[in-house]
């Protein structure tokens, strides 16, 4: 996942470059992709560490902070190794979309016994146990 490269490529003052790519997946829209950086790696005047990501050329906010939907802008994105969004894609292709069909399925009828009359469910079946009563 990540390649480290010595002074080459380097912007002033970085020691080295790490490379590492992520995979996202936006849990509001379900809209997934990936994205590759180079991280910078720097010493300030003080001797403090600190790390530059860049895409594209472009230097970028950690990815890692507070990741956005590139669809939706939404902040709620789960983060993933390399290689997810594209894996989920290629089974999404492989598979068939057509759906087996299904017939009527009939409860069996123990001996001595008569089948139940058909009974059609309404609403008002299914909420009866939630009403209260008045009173």
């Amino acid at each position: 996942m990540s390649d480290i490269t010595e002074q080459t490529g380097l912007r002033a003052g970085a020691t080295a470059v790490v490379h590492e790519s992520y995979a996202f997946a936006c849990m509001r829209c379900g809209h997934g992709w990936e994205q590759s950086y180079e991280i910078e790696h720097h010493t300030d005047a003080d001797g403090h560490d600190y790390v530059i990501y860049v895409t594209d050329g472009q230097v970028v906010p950690s990815p890692l902070r507070r990741p956005v939907c590139h669809n939706c802008d939404h902040h709620v994105v789960r983060i993933m190794r390399a290689g997810q969004v594209a894996s989920v894609r290629d089974a999404a292709r492989g598979r068939s979309r057509t759906a087996p069909q299904a017939g009527p399925v009939e409860a069996p009828v123990a001996a001595g016994e008569e089948p139940a009359a058909d009974h059609h469910w309404h609403l008002s079946d299914l909420l009866h146990p939630f009403q209260r009563k008045a009173g």
